[in-house]
């Protein structure tokens, strides 16, 4: 397997024996202003559906991707939070990641020995920061609270009571709380009132949708200039109005042509010009992307970010599931779409230029054209057997798909930085 960086044309090579598969997802950590704060790293390893090694294996193997793969690929420059057992600890073996970027996650299993206490103060003493998974106040786990920078409490073995006994406890010390597996606004809220800084989960996906709200007058122009994308021959005339008509699309578009993705020798300044100098089939690459920042506005850049992902990975995949890649950039990308307008995806469907098996698709029906979504959707989730049955059931390999993850991370990250 190879991992392709597309825009600084290098390659890494990974393992290509089955018992040394890697997978690596990453799940964000967002703050009070919806912002990404960090990314928590979760690994798989193997052809098994769940991961059923011992604790070691696992964080020896999630140091060495981060190693091969490289922090910056990972978490996109942001803090990174790895499992970690007593062996790591102990031994040092979380020496070799970087102090300023590393989160060391303490597992809830572990116990707070007098030689685990030691090597976590000594760590410390270095620059790492501590998190306390999934954690619950028991016997001697005091000098652990002391070094601890994140506390984080898992929301679905927890209810408000136990979560209301803890926060009195921490009443004083100085860390971060960080409440896990919040998949609702209604979690979210609750999280916040009590007391609650840092958020893990997909909620920010999942906002209040606005039943009886139509699509925003403002999006609409973008929703037809998505109908011209999508013709078979670009109508430069009509294209250029409607995009003059929207100055801040115009503006995203142009950064975006003489981005690095790009690649131009020379500042391109009018659409006319960036349609003829990329070709057709670049600028409407560039387009969506530009049109799905602005769909986004005022909306947490997580969205865009995995809008991005999903697009790019949809793309590349598509060959291992005869599937065409066109679409499936745009199947990927418009998956976000409820999150960004606040709209459900019932009321958005028919205004979209895509084949009614596509819109059917982004409406969750389990058809062929969803399946790499779906696959998607389970690995960011770090759903492993979901992700191994959906792979089986299409004959694909799941190392490829792994490959087309890594390289959509990297080119989406790309792309944001463009577009910011």
């Amino acid at each position: 397997m190879e991992l392709r960086d597309q825009s600084c044309q290098g390659s890494i090579a990974a393992p290509e024996s089955p018992s040394e598969v890697r997978y690596l997802a990453r799940q964000p950590i967002m703050d009070l202003r919806g912002r990404v704060h960090g990314y928590e790293l979760l690994y798989r390893a193997g052809p098994d559906a769940c991961f059923r090694g011992d604790g070691d294996l696992a964080t020896r193997t999630m140091i060495d991707n981060t190693i091969l793969f490289g922090f910056e690929r990972l978490a996109g420059g942001m803090p990174a939070f790895v499992n970690c057992t007593r062996e790591a600890l102990e031994e040092n073996m979380v020496q070799i990641l970087p102090p300023s970027m590393t989160v060391l996650e303490i597992l809830e299993s572990i116990e707070p020995t007098p030689s685990l206490i030691d090597a976590c103060r000594r760590l410390k003493s270095e620059g790492y920061r501590f998190a306390l998974d999934d954690f619950t106040w028991k016997p001697g786990v005091d000098p652990l609270v002391e070094v601890a920078d994140y506390i984080k409490v898992d929301f679905v073995q927890s209810d408000a009571q136990q979560r209301q006994r803890l926060m009195k406890r921490l009443r004083g010390v100085r860390v971060a709380l960080i409440a896990e597996k919040i998949e609702t606004q209604e979690e979210y809220k609750q999280a916040c009132q009590e007391g609650f800084t840092l958020f893990q989960g997909y909620y920010f996906c999942r906002p209040v949708l606005l039943e009886n709200r139509k699509i925003p007058g403002n999006r609409l122009s973008h929703i037809e200039i998505l109908q011209h994308l999508r013709c078979d021959e670009l109508d430069l005339p009509k294209l250029t109005t409607l995009l003059q008509r929207n100055t801040s699309l115009t503006y995203r578009l142009l950064r975006l042509v003489n981005s690095p993705l790009c690649a131009m020798r020379q500042e391109i300044r009018s659409i006319k010009a960036a349609l003829i100098v990329v070709g057709e089939d670049t600028f409407r690459h560039i387009a969506l992307l530009a049109i799905a920042s602005e769909l986004n506005a005022n909306q947490p850049v997580e969205i865009l970010r995995m809008a991005f992902v999903r697009g790019r990975f949809c793309e590349l995949a598509a060959g291992l599931c005869l599937q065409n890649s066109s679409e499936q950039f745009l199947l990927g990308m418009l998956s976000l779409l409820p999150a960004m307008l606040r709209v459900p995806m019932e009321k958005l469907t028919p205004t979209l230029p895509l084949r009614l098996e596509v819109r059917e698709a982004l409406k969750g029906k389990l058809n062929s054209e969803r399946v790499l979504l779906r696959w998607l959707e389970s690995y960011e989730r770090g759903q492993w057997s979901e992700c191994e049955a959906v792979a089986l059931s299409e004959g694909v390999d799941e190392k490829d798909l792994f490959a087309c993850y890594t390289e959509a991370v990297e080119w989406a990250e790309a792309a944001l930085k463009s577009v910011a």
